[in-house]
């Protein structure tokens, strides 16, 4: 999965589901608002699948 897929995620749970907007001027000031705060609370993603076994050198991918 790409790592922006769970970005949208969030941004539908915490913004779209269950929402009943009256126009899309107040959808997207909601959507802006989220993305404002995710924007203030983010790190940097810094754990990059580290116990995988394509990160080891004796890895080979079967490509028959």
């Amino acid at each position: 999965m790409n790592w922006i897929e769970c970005e949208f995620t969030a941004v539908r749970y915490f913004t779209l589901d269950g929402s009943d907007y009256p126009s899309h001027a107040a959808q997207e000031t909601a959507i802006a608002g989220y993305l404002r705060w995710r924007n203030r609370h983010c790190h940097p993603k810094r754990h990059f699948a580290v116990n995988s076994k394509i990160r080891r050198p004796d890895y080979l991918p079967n490509v028959a």
